[in-house]
Formats: structure tokens, sequence, C-alpha cells
């Protein structure tokens, strides 16, 4: 009898579904709903919410859809991994039901109170023990819910992240992890605990968080209401969760010290492995307790770039000739040099950066000349002005102590471009391999390390596909170098 390992990913778009072949170790199939992008609530400006009962609606067609395509049966199902959106809140009353909906991980409506919070308990005291300001997170979001909703408030039996109110609804019980935690800023990396200082300065009562488990292990089991309700086994373990970043570092094989997952699509975003407890002081990146964060230090550092593929996009909509393809762009930019001719594109046309400290910068195209440039200059040198803002997030992650050697990425978005891929290794100096994974099959292999299946990572990722290794081009780096150079100090003019 064939097994199978059952990985969800509860994006903002859609909940996705995988069941992963145990012997191959490939997805047999996959399926994801809405198949439409999910609406996202906006009742004022700047706020995000969902329904969470939406996403289990959502998970029950998707997992329908799959279990139908295989034949599959819930007894041949050996564990479940649970990916997630991160930094939303979940408040649930004490029958487990969501008091209100999730503001999910887009929504700004807390920032006031994450910048009240840093300023009043000091920088020290956040960074040195949270890693980050308070920032949006979850606690933030929470302290907005205690101000704006008192009486809802005083009815929250608990708070959850989205995969932790997935993972209760398949098996009644509540519990999260360090990692999901650290997401929130309510783990304290000093006191390898709960972060109390925090949630005493916001007034939360210490029972409103779950009880913690640790990111590979039977967290709990299917209950029989769920397993009637979906078709599983009852007592299936539920072995693994974590946030969609350090999840989709997972799904890329990425959990040493030095090692980088990337991704370019609408938003860019760049997570690296750190081995030692430490922190950028002017806090431009964030850092959360990687995966298998635990006896050894591993934690996550974040660097979000907002835009990317949406440059990119805007590129081909506003610049490129009519009805062009995004392959026929790259081909045309292949005629232009490293460098683009001196033309430099600063990329930060979609919001503020954290990694510029929250300035609003913009987008701007610097050293046009009419005489030389063309719409392929442009083209090009957008794509580069991505890789340099890519860069430059890694010379923070070095500065904390990172030595970066390689990049994993998959296949796809911007890492379909040979130059934007090759403009990324000889820059940084890595080597980026292509990888064939997503996000919910890497939680199916998650689950399968949780519940014991495979002894370790390297086992669980054994079947990892490999489809192609960028070398840095050591005959042109200068070239490389030299442009970012030049486009880093026009950047900087803007700061």
């Amino acid at each position: 009898m064939k097994q199978f390992l059952l990985g969800f990913d509860v994006g903002s778009s859609s909940v996705k579904a995988s069941l992963v072949d145990v012997e191959s170790g490939q997805c047999a199939a996959s399926a994801f709903f809405p198949e439409s992008e999910a609406p996202i609530k906006a009742v004022k400006a700047g706020w995000a919410e969902q329904s969470p009962n939406d996403w289990w609606q959502y998970l029950k067609l998707s997992l329908r859809k799959i279990m139908s395509e295989t034949g599959a049966t819930g007894d041949q199902i050996c564990a479940i991994g649970i990916s997630y959106q991160m930094h939303g809140l979940v408040c649930v009353d004490r029958n487990l039901q969501p008091l209100r909906d999730a503001i999910i991980w887009c929504d700004s409506r807390a920032v006031p109170y994450g910048e009240r919070a840093f300023n009043e308990l000091g920088s020290e005291q956040c960074l040195s023990h949270l890693l980050n300001s308070p920032g949006n997170f979850t606690a933030s979001k929470l302290a907005w819910v205690k101000e704006n909703e008192p009486e809802l408030f005083e009815q929250i039996y608990r708070i959850m992240l989205p995969g932790d109110y997935i993972a209760m609804r398949l098996s009644g019980e509540c519990n999260t992890t360090a990692s999901g935690l650290s997401e929130g800023m309510l783990w304290d990396f000093k006191e390898n605990r709960p972060a109390q200082f925090l949630m005493d300065y916001f007034g939360f009562p210490s029972d409103i968080l779950p009880n913690v488990v640790p990111t590979f292990s039977i967290q709990s089991t299917v209950s029989r209401a769920a397993a009637e309700e979906l078709g599983l086994k009852e007592g299936t373990p539920i072995s693994y969760r974590a946030g969609d970043q350090p999840n989709n570092a997972l799904s890329l094989n990425v959990f040493n010290p030095g090692e980088i997952a990337a991704t370019a699509g609408t938003s860019g975003v760049v997570y690296g492995v750190l081995g030692d407890v430490r922190y950028d002081p002017q806090s431009r990146v964030n850092t959360f307790a990687h995966v298998n964060h635990g006896d050894e230090t591993r934690l996550g550092v974040l660097l979000c770039i907002n835009g990317t593929g949406i440059l990119n996009a805007w590129m081909r909509r506003n610049v490129a000739p009519e009805g062009i393809s995004y392959a026929d762009m790259n081909d045309l930019m292949a005629n232009v040099p490293i460098g683009s001719e001196g033309v430099s594109v600063i990329p930060f046309g979609n919001g503020a950066e954290r990694v510029l400290e929250n300035r609003e910068v913009g987008a701007s195209i610097h050293g046009i000349n009419f005489n030389k440039h063309t719409k392929a200059h442009l083209m090009r040198a957008a794509q580069e002005g991505i890789v340099f803002s890519f860069c430059y997030g890694l010379e923070i992650m070095r500065s904390m102590g990172m030595q970066i050697e390689n990049i994993h990425a998959g296949r796809a978005n911007m890492f379909l471009s040979d130059i934007f891929r090759q403009t990324l290794a000889s820059t940084s100096g890595a080597t980026i391999q292509l990888l064939e994974t997503d996000g919910s099959v890497g939680a199916a292999k998650g689950a399968g390390m949780g519940c014991g299946l495979y002894k370790d990572h390297d086992e669980a990722f054994a079947s990892l596909k490999r489809l192609a290794v960028v070398e840095p081009d050591l005959a042109n780096r200068n070239a490389y170098l030299e442009a970012y150079n030049r486009w880093k100090a026009e950047m900087q003019k803007d700061l």
C-alpha cells in the first residue's frame, strides 16, 4: 500500500494541498483553492483581514481534489505538515471559535503600537531580546485589539497564528512553536521562553498564548470530528508547522549557517540562516527562529524588497514593445552590456522599505543618455536594480556575521531570467542552485521529519530536483561590482 505525506500551505491568496509519495519523495498531486485570488477585507485604508473559516473551507476543497485525483485514503497518510502566512492574528474563545476575522500579515494598523513599544521599552531591550522592533507584528496587532475592541479582547481564550489555527481545527488542540512566537515578537531569545516583558508592557495575560511544542514533533493528532469531516484517519500525526518564509527555506533544503533561500515574485525575499544570536542594530532586516533552531542556534534573517517582480511587470506594461513576453524581454536585454551602459534603476516604488529604515525613496532612473540608451537598457537596468537591492540586504546580513556562499531558489518568476540570476550570482559572489519544489511539498516533507519517517533533512530532501546551477562570472565580476557601486551611490543620495 502506497504511503503519503500531506502538506498544506495556507497563504493569503489560496490554500494549497500536496500529497508526497513517501517511497519516491515526489509530489503525487497538488491543488489549491480558490482558483481566483482569495478576498481580503479592507474596511479601512491599510487594513487587511480574512476569515479563518474561509481558510478551512479552501483546505477542504484542495484536500478533496488531491485525494480524488490519486485515489488515496486517509489510512495512507502518515503525517501532516502546515506552512502558513506569517504574522497574522487569530483570536478564539473558549469554544475555540474565532471572535473576529484574522488580522493578516499585510495589515498595517498596528504600526504605531509597535513603534511606541520600541521607543518606551528601548532599542537595546527589544533588539537584544526579540532581535527586532515589535513593529507591525502579531503582538502589536493584539495591542490594537486590546485598545480598540476591549470587550472582544476580554473574551479571548487563546491567540494563534494562521498555521496554529489550522492545526487546531485538525486536532482540537491549541499549540504553537518557538519559531511561530518569534515571528509575532512573542519569543525572548535571551530567556529562551515567551517574551514576558513585552506581554507585561502590553497588558496581555500570560495564558493567552498556546502551549509551545517543537517544530518537528508529533504536536497533536487528527481528531475524530476532523477525520470525519475531511476523510482522514483519526490519530494521524500533525508533526510540523512553520511560517511561509522559514518553510520556503526548508523546502529549498536551507538549514545551515551561510545558506540562503531567495524568492522574487511580486515582492522579493532573501532569507539567510545565521548560527549565532545577533541582530542588526538598525533593525533593517527581521530575525526569527528558523525551523531547526533549538540545541544549536539557527536563526532566519529575512530581507523583504517590495518592488521586485512588480517593477519588472511595470517595465513590461509601460516600456517594453507592445505585446512582448517576459522571455522576449530577456532576449532584448541580452544585447545590452553588464551595467546597462551607465543606466541605474532604483526599484523602491512600492512603498517604504524596512531595509532603508522605512524611508520612502520611491523608484527612479539615473544616467540616461538620449543618444544611445533604448528600451532594452531600461529593462536590463530594472532587473539589475532589483538584484542590487538584494545585494544591499546581503551586505547587512554579512555585517551580522553571515558567510554567504550558496543561494537556493525555485526556477520561477524573476529566476527564470538568465540576466537576473547571473547578475545575482556574480554581484554577490554566491553560487545559485535552482530547485524544483514549493511550500506545500516542503510542509509535507517537514511532517516526515517531525514524525521520524526521515532521520534528517538530508534524507527528506534527497529527491529534491536540482534544475540548474549558476556560478559567479569571475571574468566579468569587476563590471558587475562597478555597476552595483554606481547604483548604490545613486540610491544613497536619496537616503
